[in-house]
């Protein structure tokens, strides 16, 4: 190529010449891609298949310098910028179209101290590599459900899964990051050297510059818990569901009982007869003793008449995997999130309706029961403001034909709507979608100002915005 054509800042178009484009690709450890690569497509390829973007150039890093360089190139020139970890946000945020992409997924160590309890994980690792390290030693902290998940979006959209009851949110164990700003610099980022840059990063996106490390604090967990799925036929929905709300408002922090309303994959323990059809599943773990794990979790059986369960002691990273297959890279996604301090027989009843009407075999809804740990913590201690959600529904459009786009979405939608009055009124960013951009004020409540002017601080032209973004504080509303 003679030049390179991208999208700046500005909304407008430049033009770098090759010679230019030369000089910065010889300065990296790592390459870049760009179009005439022969690994172009899959470069720019992302979890969700929905996202189709065609970035100018990717630029694969290898280290922190590296970063350096290609933010510094990027600010100088004015280009739209995006930023690459696992690539598994719904969004599709990690690919900016005609822009350049910081490519990090190549930056996957995970660096475990057993003694200090501690890991030190870099941008491109995925929940597997973490659990891979981490429970080596019986150790683990809060992540999310699909081992595919990148760490670094996870933590900085807030994080909860399995653990959270227990050991709170992802952002709750971040102890430190190594982040590179947008003027190029790299800053290490604690409670004692910069608290306020580090309280924005707990929840606050990707929008203060690229975090090519973090330092998470670990808890001992497994390596053997008590785990696995307990399934009812979809008739008994309206039974099972109140028992188990019913339930959670007293279960013990070790363990953590999610539902999911969809059409039975065919799994051995469940009889060929419900293979295809409707039924509400309930996942649980238990981050204890496994003896007492398989107390706790007794009355999920109860629920009602199951249809199969498997339930057992397993590696915790095991079961971290679990669900892989059902969430598997490329598929079509489109997902609409509501947030529940508490869940009335009218949220549960839309649910069934929901899951009654499902649009493609692959689409579910599902409700996660966090709390705990998790609320314990006030809103405004971390950029992630919403404590207050004590159940998190994802109604999970996923379908694999796109002539079925508009049934998919229009389903989400609905669904999503009928559920908003009994919600708070917040949002969890790592579940909203591309068109959800006006709910990122509402997503971070009484901490978007305060995000706002640690944007303008260290990010003032708004070079990371290719993400629910923050715009940097007014002027006038900083004076």
């Amino acid at each position: 190529m003679n030049s390179y054509t991208f999208r700046t800042l500005d909304g407008g178009t430049t033009t770098v010449d090759a010679p230019t484009v030369d000089a910065f690709a010889g300065a990296l450890r790592g390459d870049i891609v760009a179009a005439d690569h022969p690994g172009y497509d899959e470069a720019r390829a992302v979890w969700n298949g929905m996202v189709d973007r065609h970035p100018t150039l990717i630029a694969r890093c290898r280290g922190a310098r590296d970063v350096q360089t290609v933010v510094r190139f990027a600010a100088e020139h004015g280009l739209l910028t995006s930023v690459r970890g696992g690539g598994h946000h719904i969004a599709g945020n990690a690919v900016a179209d005609q822009g350049l992409v910081i490519d990090c997924s190549a930056m996957r160590d995970v660096h475990v101290d057993p003694e200090r309890r501690s890991a030190r994980v870099g941008p491109g690792a995925l929940l597997a590599d973490f659990d891979h390290e981490a429970q080596a030693f019986g150790l683990a902290t809060p992540l999310g459900i699909n081992s595919t998940t990148g760490v670094a979006g996870l933590c900085l959209g807030g994080g909860f899964g399995w653990l959270s009851r227990r050991y709170g949110m992802t952002i709750d164990n971040l102890v430190s990051a190594d982040l590179v700003t947008a003027d190029g610099e790299r800053r290490t980022v604690s409670g004692e050297r910069d608290p306020e840059l580090l309280w924005a990063l707990q929840g606050g996106g990707g929008n203060f510059g690229v975090v090519t490390a973090f330092e998470f604090r670990l808890h001992p967990v497994g390596p053997m818990v008590y785990s696995g799925l307990v399934v009812y036929p979809f008739a008994q929905a309206e039974q099972v569901l109140r028992a188990w709300r019913d339930f959670t408002a007293t279960a013990p922090e070790a363990l953590t009982v999610w539902t999911v309303l969809r059409k039975a994959p065919p799994l051995p323990f469940l009889p060929e007869s419900v293979h295809g059809h409707e039924v509400v599943v309930f996942p649980l773990v238990h981050c204890g003793d496994p003896a007492d794990g398989e107390r706790a979790a007794a009355p999920v059986l109860g629920f009602g008449e199951p249809v199969g369960s498997a339930l057992g002691i397993q590696p915790y990273a095991a079961f971290q995997q679990a669900f892989d297959p059902l969430l598997t890279p490329g598929g079509r996604n489109y997902w609409k999130s509501n947030s529940f301090s508490t869940l009335n027989n009218a949220v549960l009843d839309l649910v069934i309706n929901a899951a009654a009407t499902l649009p493609d075999p692959e689409c579910e809804v599902f409700i996660a029961h966090v709390g705990g740990a998790m609320a314990r913590v006030a809103p405004t201690d971390t950029a992630y403001a919403g404590r207050d959600a004590h159940y998190i529904m994802n109604v999970h459009g996923r379908w694999s034909r796109p002539e079925q786009d508009d049934a998919v979405r229009d389903w989400a939608r609905r669904t999503f709507s009928a559920a908003a009055p009994h919600g708070t009124g917040g949002g969890y960013v790592n579940f909203l979608t591309e068109d959800e951009g006006e709910r990122t004020q509402a997503a971070y409540g009484v901490n978007y100002a305060r995000l706002q002017a640690v944007k303008q601080r260290v990010d003032p032209r708004n070079l990371f915005r290719s993400n629910l973004n923050i715009p940097p504080q007014a002027p006038e509303a900083a004076a």
